[in-house]
């Protein structure tokens, strides 16, 4: 059964508190994505500006992702797009996680710019199962399998850049219209007692397209589903494949069967190999 729905106000009072108190969360920059016009940029490719301190963790978390086809993949779709400048950071402050925004569009319509701020401990830390299935699969919990922090951080690499591909799909004038609104949405839930039903809110969802946590969770099981084929591809010869792969069906069963057919067959059945 779902936790989260329309109806059930826990689950936008998890999205408030993290709003309110943002080191509780693992990642929600995307919620309040900034948006900006721009012109069209000439010189684009990935601009990597980490600090010397933690360059060379950096390092080894991206050759990480650059040892599958898929996260090559990832990586070179904006490494020599020359229209497209993709900032890459790391920050103390994001600790053991980690957000994408700073999107920007050209005068033409054209996403053109994105920035992916990583945390500087994101080799450890496993967010929550419900909105993280996959991401929650690599802790170990009582297991004897030691999974490599590097897969971990490479794994939460590959979720950011599966934003940035999102945001290249979507609709400039919807990011920015749920951006302005939904704080307007927040606030009226607050003072009216959490409740959904409000008239107000249920306007508001029409316009922004669902409510806040409808939209954010939608963006999350989208890199969720991402990170699940760079994972699959990374760890397909380790004694441990099944026991993530397993885990993540569970995770995926347990919190997010509103969005199975988004997760591949492999994910979902049982695997015994």
């Amino acid at each position: 059964m779902r936790m989260v729905r329309r109806f059930f106000p826990s689950g936008l009072v998890l999205i408030v508190s993290c709003l309110i108190f943002p080191s509780a969360a693992y990642s929600y920059d995307l919620f309040f994505p900034t948006v900006s016009i721009v012109e069209t940029p000439r010189d684009g490719g990935i601009r990597e500006e980490i600090p010397k301190k933690y360059l060379a963790r950096y390092e080894r978390w991206k050759a990480e992702l650059l040892s599958t086809d898929f996260g090559r993949q990832q990586w070179e779709a904006y490494a020599h797009n020359n229209g497209f400048v993709l900032i890459i950071k790391m920050s103390g402050a994001k600790g053991k996680g980690a957000g994408t925004d700073n999107f920007e569009w050209d005068r033409q319509g054209s996403f053109v710019g994105a920035t992916i701020t990583l945390g500087d401990k994101i080799d450890n830390g496993y967010p929550n199962p419900i909105y993280y299935p996959v991401l929650n699969s690599l802790s170990a919990d009582q297991s004897s399998y030691l999974i490599s922090g590097r897969i971990l951080a490479a794994t939460k690499l590959s979720h950011e850049l599966s934003h940035v591909a999102q945001a290249a799909t979507a609709s400039r004038e919807l990011i920015e219209k749920q951006s302005k609104l939904i704080p307007e949405y927040t606030s009226i839930f607050l003072k009216n007692g959490h409740n959904t039903r409000d008239q107000k809110l249920v306007e508001l969802e029409e316009e922004i397209g669902g409510t806040p946590i409808e939209i954010w969770e939608s963006r999350e099981y989208w890199s969720e589903v991402t990170a699940m084929k760079f994972l699959s591809e990374r760890i397909k010869d380790e004694s441990y494949y099944c026991f993530v792969f397993n885990k993540i069906r569970s995770n995926v069963t347990t919190y997010a069967r509103e969005y199975v057919d988004r997760f591949e067959p492999a994910a979902i059945a049982p695997c015994g190999k």
